[in-house]
């Protein structure tokens, strides 16, 4: 069988400028992505605690009936082991996170937490990074709140397509959209559970100047010996 590019994207020969969302890590991206000068990258991460809750949540929604849920503790075993959909979650981030300090005007790593407190500012910064900075005259017309407004979690929730349509393998839209918080983890991870996460966190990034990690909380290190 066949596969060819232009059955997922049509528009793939265009000389136009595009956005394609990808979850590939840096290291797998196409050459031609990585080298060339007029193609920008924006990688959004967040709090791995909620990253893992919001995996956790999905992957369950494509699992089939007859195999069933995966176990939260199940779930936060192989995550902490690095088996997640697009690689290891704490390797995948440093990729972006490390290319982003060597080229700065190439690829932009945005907070997901910060993007939800300070919208207003992190638009600016976007537009800024694509070159496309707003003049004073449409930050004055009320622009930058209406691309937020309409890029919010409930506006895109509630359109028809979101609601009701599929992609291309047949996945509902509407599971790509479960509740737009930050903290939700709180929710469902034991302390021991967020202790896991949180050890590993510090361990991988100590040293690369990236904190996903709001509040250093006290974490029993003795219990977690054999993450250190």
């Amino acid at each position: 069988m066949e596969i060819k590019p232009d059955h997922y994207f049509p528009s793939i020969d265009s000389t136009k400028n595009r956005i394609v969302s990808s979850h590939l890590p840096y290291m797998s991206l196409p050459k031609a992505v990585k080298d060339s000068s007029a193609s920008k990258l924006i990688y959004v991460c967040r709090n791995p605690k909620d990253a893992f809750v919001s995996l956790w949540h999905f992957t369950n929604k494509l699992r089939p009936p007859q195999v069933g849920s995966l176990s939260l503790e199940e779930a936060v075993e192989m995550f902490c082991k690095g088996v997640s959909v697009a690689g290891p979650f704490w390797d995948h981030v440093l990729q972006y996170w490390q290319e982003s300090l060597k080229n700065p005007d190439k690829v932009l790593v945005l907070k997901y937490e910060d993007l939800r407190d300070e919208p207003n500012s992190h638009v600016k910064r976007i537009a800024e990074f694509m070159g496309c900075p707003f003049s004073k005259e449409e930050e004055a017309s009320g622009i930058v709140n209406e691309i937020i407004n309409f890029c919010s979690f409930e506006k895109l929730s509630n359109f028809e397509v979101n609601k009701h349509g599929k992609d291309r393998s047949g996945l509902e839209y509407k599971n790509f959209f479960r509740c737009a918080m930050a903290e939700d983890w709180k929710n469902y991870l034991t302390p021991d559970m967020a202790d896991r996460i949180d050890l590993l966190t510090i361990k991988k990034f100590q040293g690369f100047g990236l904190k996903l990690l709001r509040i250093q909380r006290f974490i029993s290190f003795l219990h977690f010996e054999d993450e250190l």
